[in-house]
């Protein structure tokens, strides 16, 4: 019996993954900033830009943050060969896929179960990115695939057809678990509804009482005022069964017309609609923005400057989705800051926020844009449209060079910027401790559980000092020690668990490696097997 075959993609370098180090944040608090008072009530100060490898920066924030974050949006480089200021925008295929299915990985992990990541993308990598984020995320967690309107010009130099579109694709970590919201009505939908007949349940829109979906109750004729008869029209039934429909008719909520011989039709009142439309697929520039209307607000606030992002992404569309996705309060990460968008509207509309950004645009144009929010001098975007005053704050965070470093030999050590506090809590991260040092008991740096810590020293313990800890920590309580070297045998107590450092994380991680961006130096070194491709392939 044949063994069934699955279908995926596959791609040059896809079994090559990296061991990424769970970097510490160091914060900076003179680049860190919040308001002079507090504004609102529902202000957040604690939000974190974070300055460093964004893949490096997913990883740190892991074992926080996993199962925390209510929405990704991601707004990832396309891959389109085009040269941009701030990111290399052309990187070869195969590793486009792999460092973006590492990223993935990560924010799947981040996501509570009710959350949901959504991503802009062109055509150039679209279908790929879907068919990799069915293998991340599972089939069945994929909810859309938005089309959005980027712009409502054609480009008449374009060499076949001109494109104003891109795709937001949308999956949930548990599609079962994940509830969206609704889209606001507009004013131009609400002057639909009117009162003709002075319904004392105020405006209402006459909606259509048959369906084309089959339904064995709903077949029944309806009289109207005037003696007439009415029918479904062929093929198609009207919604509700008689019982429910002369309910309806006792209540007021089936209107002939004015005239009172039109068909029957069912009263629909904007008062218990409040809950705003069912999102659709099509996303209008009127509706969401353009790009060309967010390059007019990044003007407006840094001036006509020449590295002013191109093609940034509007914050109505960033709303958009934070409508449907979020509520008040949630957390959202954005990895891919770019100009800081994401944050920006995240914060006028009381979300929590996380932004990680690489390059040093993440100084130049995040952080003078995030405290002009904050000072609220930015009246740009959707500031009038959510009453923005201005209020809450942000801690800055880069990521701590990496734990070990080589030596003049070629030995690895310590690295030499870590002070003993960084030390311990870099070795918690890795050990899966939270970093919580005692102000009472020294060898208490963190804890698992409520009976078990862990000690950093980088000091040589001998028989007598390991003995006094093994007492002082006691019977019901467990301690994993690691320190630089120690003279006793390693399972002579047996409440501790003693280990070398740095051999007992040397084998861990890749120490060392800072840059995970999109770079094609960052091609697989193991060579491509004979007849592989990078398109769809099937394994057995």
């Amino acid at each position: 019996m044949s063994k069934k075959k699955k279908l995926e993609l596959t791609w040059i370098g896809k079994e090559n993954r990296p061991k990424l180090e769970p970097r510490i944040l160091l914060e900076d608090p003179t680049k860190s900033y919040h308001a002079k008072h507090r504004v609102a009530r529902a202000d957040f100060f604690d939000n974190r830009l974070i300055f460093g490898d964004n893949l490096l920066a997913l990883k740190a924030l892991e074992g926080e943050f996993s199962g925390k974050v209510k929405c990704v949006f991601i707004d990832p480089p396309y891959n389109t060969g085009s040269a941009f200021t701030h990111y290399d925008d052309g990187v070869e295929h195969s590793i486009w896929l792999s460092l973006m299915r590492d990223r993935l990985e990560i924010i799947r992990r981040l996501l509570s179960d009710d959350g949901s990541l959504w991503i802009t993308i062109d055509d150039n990598e679209a279908h790929y990115l879907k068919v990799l984020c069915d293998e991340v995320f599972g089939r069945a967690n994929f909810v859309a695939n938005v089309v959005w309107q980027k712009a409502y010009t054609s480009n008449q130099t374009a060499m076949h057809i001109s494109n104003t579109h891109d795709h937001v694709l949308v999956f949930a970590r548990n599609a079962s678990a994940f509830q969206i919201g609704k889209v606001p009505r507009t004013e131009e939908q609400k002057n639909a509804f009117s009162n003709p007949d002075n319904d004392p349940r105020g405006a209402w829109k006459a909606e259509n009482l048959s369906a084309g979906k089959f339904y064995a109750a709903g077949q029944f004729p309806i009289i109207g005022p005037n003696g007439d008869e009415f029918r479904p029209p062929k093929g198609r039934y009207w919604r509700c069964n008689q019982q429910q429909y002369e309910a309806w008719l006792r209540d007021n909520r089936i209107t002939f017309g004015r005239s009172g011989e039109g068909r029957p039709m069912l009263k629909k009142f904007l008062v218990e609609m409040l809950d705003g439309l069912t999102a659709s697929t099509w996303w209008l520039h009127e509706e969401v923005g353009s790009n060309k209307e967010a390059s007019i607000d990044l003007k407006r606030m840094f001036g006509d400057r020449d590295d002013v992002f191109q093609n940034p992404k509007p914050e109505k569309l960033i709303q958009r989705i934070l409508t449907l996705a979020t509520n008040p309060g949630d957390l959202v990460l954005d990895s891919f800051a770019g100009s800081g968008t994401t944050g920006a509207v995240a914060h006028k509309m009381g979300r929590c926020w996380i932004m990680v950004e690489l390059g040093e645009h993440c100084h130049t144009h995040i952080i003078p844009r995030l405290r002009k929010v904050i000072d609220g001098e930015d009246q740009g975007g959707i500031s009038k449209a959510v009453n923005w005053k201005g209020g809450g704050g942000f801690r800055y965070y880069r990521l701590a060079p990496s734990l070990l470093e080589k030596d003049k030999w070629g030995n690895w050590v310590i690295n030499h910027d870590y002070n003993a506090a960084m030390l311990a809590e870099a070795l918690c991260k890795l050990e899966g401790f939270s970093y919580a040092p005692s102000d009472a008991v020294y060898w208490q740096h963190g804890h698992s559980t409520e009976r078990d810590f862990v000690y950093v020293t980088t000091a040589i313990l001998t028989h007598e000092q390991l003995q006094q800890i093994s007492d002082e920590v006691g019977p019901d309580r467990s301690l994993l020690v690691l320190c630089t070297a120690f003279r006793a045998k390693a399972d002579a107590y047996p409440n501790l668990t003693v280990k070398k450092i740095p051999r007992q994380v040397l084998s861990r991680c890749e120490w060392g490696h800072d840059d995970y961006s999109l770079q094609v130096e960052n091609l697989p070194k193991e060579p491509p097997k004979p007849g592989q491709q990078m398109l769809f392939g099937e394994e057995a």
